[in-house]
């Protein structure tokens, strides 16, 4: 297979595992994989190597049809796959798509467009092996509410994932990512807020071992006055794995009383392992309130000698403040920091998600611990 992909020398590409993604997109195929969904109302989507699974899927409000190709380097692969269109004041039941690799040709666009005052969720799975591609376009109008959450738990081979999202006036959109399988990930986003007083959260996990490389490199631009973005992304890195973390922040000129914050933080539990991050700030206007931190340490030895002396093994220590530090992006999951936009039903499904992005963090913990 001959791949046209982009170039490390380019910037936004700089960390990308390119050799990485041709690798999976090699590998041989494998068996099918069980796929569970969560316990969950609403549509379930079942895609095996980008091809709808009829039989295990259940589309409710959810459309699959060809889709038209973005302009991105790897997102316009993908010119079918599955759209949500929501109507004024609608609410839909969560919406599940789990995506099983086996090592086949594996593009997946999705299309998601909420109407005035409507609500969603989404919750998508990767399991399996080989290249999965996926590009999404969201869509958000006057005080549409989002909320999407994708964990990537792949055995073997590439996770790539392409994002562009446009909010409307007080549009609300909550997005949190975990990478917690033996795949290596690229998350590349692009998110505008286009109307006043939109508010953007998008984040998450990246934990990683062996050699394996993963990478966010997402870019939140505040067209308009008086929104909110925050960026909080936790990278874990073990054995001779590399973590990179680049998040960028564009305000306009005329976006006055912004407020956007960036945290990058990253934990070495080997120091053969490499965490690399890149907070990045535009600002163009003069009345904002924009902050951003970025750290990489190892475990605090202070910590584990202390609850060394209190009796607790050092795996057992060095699981816990680990599990601490990566819950910090995790409970984001139904956590909407003030937001009340989000009824009561929403946060009840929420919960059950942000539980099983726990469980999968947890099992990876106990593994490369």
């Amino acid at each position: 297979m001959t791949l046209d992909l982009p170039s490390n020398r380019e910037e936004a590409w700089r960390w990308a595992d390119l050799g990485g993604i041709a690798a999976a997109a090699a590998l041989a195929p494998i068996t099918r994989p069980d796929a569970q969904f969560l316990d969950l109302p609403g549509a379930k989507l079942l895609f095996v190597d980008g091809v709808l699974d009829d039989a295990a899927s259940d589309l409710h409000r959810v459309r699959v049809g060809d889709l038209t190709p973005g302009a991105h380097a790897l997102g316009k692969r993908a010119t079918r796959g599955w759209s949500l269109h929501l109507d004024a004041q609608a609410v839909a039941h969560p919406v599940q798509v789990v995506h099983v690799a086996i090592g086949g040709d594996n593009h997946v666009a999705a299309e998601i467009v909420l109407d005035t005052d409507t609500s969603a969720q989404i919750v998508e799975t990767f399991v399996g092996a080989g290249w999965a591609n996926r590009n999404t376009r969201i869509r958000l109008g006057k005080a549409a509410r989002l909320m999407r959450a994708v964990r990537m738990t792949q055995g073997a081979g590439f996770v790539t994932l392409r994002d562009e999202a446009e909010l409307g006036e007080g549009a609300s959109l909550i997005g949190t990512m975990l990478a917690a399988g033996d795949q290596g990930v690229r998350i590349d986003a692009a998110i505008t807020l286009a109307g006043e007083g939109g508010y953007a959260e998008y984040g998450g996990a990246l934990l990683t071992r062996d050699r394996l490389r993963q990478e966010c490199a997402v870019r939140v631009r505040h067209a308009e006055p008086n929104g909110q973005s925050h960026q909080l992304w936790r990278a874990v890195a073990a054995d001779q794995s590399q973590a990179s973390l680049a998040a960028a922040v564009e305000v306009a000129r005329h976006a006055q009383k912004t407020d956007g914050e960036q945290s990058l933080r990253g934990l070495l539990l080997h120091r053969t392992a490499t965490v690399n991050l890149k907070p990045e700030l535009e600002i163009f206007a003069d009345d904002v309130k924009c902050a951003h931190g970025a750290t990489v340490g190892e475990l605090d030895a202070r910590a584990l000698f202390y609850m060394a002396s209190r009796g607790i093994p050092a795996p057992r220590a060095k699981a816990l403040l680990t599990k601490a530090f990566v819950a910090d992006a995790l409970d984001r999951i139904g956590d909407v920091r003030g937001e009340t936009s989000f009824d009561p039903g929403d946060r009840s499904f929420a919960v059950q998600v942000r539980d099983a992005f726990a469980a999968d963090a947890d099992a990876w913990l106990e593994s490369a611990l």
